[in-house]
């Protein structure tokens, strides 16, 4: 830690450093550190619900402290949103569903479900759908299904459902979306509730338990529901996603609700931030 502060300090020293922005995690924390020592201004930004310790540290010294959700408990924070990628930030998901249903050799008129667990997929949400996944496109709906790249999970090959190991258009597996179902890290509910889609979030029950809390503000707004990832299972999608997948006017209220909780201004907010703390500076 002595090691690491006095590198950023000379860091800070050598390239005239006006302020520090820290987004946490242990890389954060002899930042803020090394900025006190230097007389620095820095910028706290947390992204999850629940904040981790780097984070907590650092803002009871910080010149201006950001949050990506509301009720977050941070000293001084403000609800800022998450900054975002730009190819969600600029995406017109109207305009782009047709070439998002080419993509996914989809049809651009009946509704889609989209499903992904992250890059390396989700081994609860994979059974899930590969025991449910006949009862979603029997229920009228098309089923993306981003398995992740570790998975075997064989694909069935029948139209209507696009099994996917990776995909790198993320913007247009959105577009294409009626519905998420989803994990609920901090990234991932902010570019869904940004775009105003409506989710069942299953949140990953290792950690401490902030992926549980970043869904809370979607599920208070009415805009997504959660499912407990032990009790994520084929039945459960039966008995629970398929029926609201049948239930026209509640996947319409949630939309509404969804466009009133996400923000596509993250990254300006930040940046803004930055700018009020330089400012008092």
């Amino acid at each position: 830690m002595r090691r690491a502060v006095g590198q950023v300090r000379a860091h800070i020293r050598e390239r005239t450093v006006d302020i520090v922005v820290g987004f946490g995690g242990y890389a954060a924390a002899p930042a803020y550190l090394a900025a006190r020592r230097e007389r620095a201004p820095f910028v706290v930004h947390e992204a999850n619900a629940k904040p981790g310790l780097a984070n907590v540290l650092g803002a009871r010294r910080a010149a201006a402290v950001g949050v990506a959700f509301e009720g977050t408990r941070l000293r001084g924070g403000d609800v800022v949103g998450m900054p975002l990628r730009r190819e969600i930030v600029d995406l017109d998901a109207a305009a782009a569903r047709a070439e998002a249903s080419a993509f996914f050799d989809l049809d651009a008129d009946k509704p889609t479900l989209l499903v992904f667990g992250g890059s390396l997929g989700a081994q609860r949400l994979n059974e899930a759908f590969a025991g449910s996944w006949r009862d979603v496109l029997d229920a009228g709906w098309q089923l993306v299904h981003v398995t992740g790249e570790r998975s075997a999970l064989p694909d069935p090959e029948v139209p209507g459902y696009a099994l996917r190991r990776y995909v790198d258009r993320m913007d247009l597996a959105f577009a294409a979306a009626d519905l998420i179902v989803s994990r609920s890290g901090a990234a991932t509910v902010s570019e869904i509730s940004a775009l105003g889609i409506p989710a069942v979030y299953v949140p990953y029950a290792v950690g401490n338990g902030e992926q549980a809390l970043n869904a809370a503000s979607s599920v208070r707004a009415g805009a997504a529901r959660t499912i407990p990832d032990g009790e994520f299972t084929a039945e459960r999608v039966r008995s629970e996603i398929v029926p609201l997948l049948d239930d026209a006017d509640r996947i319409d209220a949630m939309r509404r609700a969804a466009a009133s909780v996400g923000t596509r201004t993250g990254t300006a907010n930040v940046i803004a931030l930055i700018d009020r703390a330089l400012g008092r500076a």
